[in-house]
């Protein structure tokens, strides 16, 4: 992080997660949109420009938390828990990426106005369901960017076992158990999961009640994106392990559709790319979207 970050500053003070998440939390507006028999639940940063910040399976508003100090200086920043995750309440049956996507979409189209020309930004299963969600908004947003996105109809790397939580167990115990799956999944470089990070994990993980994983091998994405027709762009963590069986093949999945494809792949990244290395990726992610 730079010296003159706001997430930097409060990381230097040695508040705990739970301070710090709070912390970030504490000036958002949020609003709610219909979701199910509940709510669609989002917070709004900043002003600007309108940015749409989409994150990733068995996760919420946090995946984006080193983020959102930045981007909120010069953009009116919006992120969305998805259906059945975070806050959110689950979406209609059937309880399904494309019915999350249709609730993403009535509630963008209820809150941001079609002139302001938002970004779409989606890290992983968020751009399952942001694909969706966009077949019902086209040109209601400027341009689409996906980070570390399953659902492309190439084939899945060698299976890894992944550490559970097991009944009994204590605090450190489960959270060793998160650190091990942030090990696993979404750092290239273990030194950098920091006691943040786990907590993220464990915290969004607790409250996960949409189950996204059955549905990375479904190729929505493939077979849906060509037919959003806004500009798409691209940024991935170069070492993220799950891009199989090269972040380049996906690349190429997405060029079938979209030849005016952006990308921006950064080095020494893992897939929870914008944690791991969050300037090199808001670098990037500025790129692409000035691009």
């Amino acid at each position: 992080m730079t010296p003159n970050d706001p997430l930097a500053e409060l990381l230097s003070r040695g508040l705990t997660p739970e301070a710090i998440t709070a912390e970030i939390a504490s000036d958002a507006e949020v609003i709610k949109t219909p979701c199910g028999d509940g709510d669609l639940v989002w917070r709004r940063w900043g002003k600007g420009r309108p940015i749409v910040l989409v994150h990733g399976g068995s996760g919420s508003w946090t995946h984006w938390i080193k983020q959102i100090p930045a981007f909120k200086r010069d953009y009116e920043v919006w992120a969305v828990d998805m259906p059945g995750l975070g806050d959110s309440d689950m979406p209609p049956v059937p309880q399904i990426p494309a019915t999350s996507g249709t609730m993403l979409a009535l509630g963008l189209k209820s809150l941001i106005p079609r002139e302001a020309r938002a970004h779409v930004v989606a890290f992983s299963f968020g751009a399952h369901v942001s694909t969706h969600a966009l077949l019902h908004l086209q040109d209601h947003v400027a341009d689409f960017t996906l980070t570390g996105a399953a659902a492309l109809g190439l084939p899945q790397g060698p299976g890894k076992e992944m550490p559970r939580e097991m009944e009994g167990m204590s605090d450190a115990e489960r959270m060793e158990v998160h650190r091990g799956l942030l090990e696993v999944l979404m750092f290239k470089e273990p030194s950098r999961i920091d006691p943040l990070a786990v907590y993220l994990q464990s915290e969004n993980i607790r409250r996960a009640r949409f189950r996204s994983r059955p549905f990375a091998r479904i190729p929505e994405i493939a077979q849906h994106l060509p037919e959003v027709q806004i500009p798409v762009k691209a940024v991935w963590g170069a070492e993220d392990q799950t891009a199989w069986p090269s972040i380049e093949a996906r690349y190429d999945v997405i060029r079938q559709g979209h030849p005016e494809l952006i990308t921006r792949t950064v080095p020494d990244a893992g897939h929870w790319v914008m944690y791991e290395q969050p300037d090199a990726y808001n670098k990037a992610l500025r790129e692409v979207l000035a691009g």
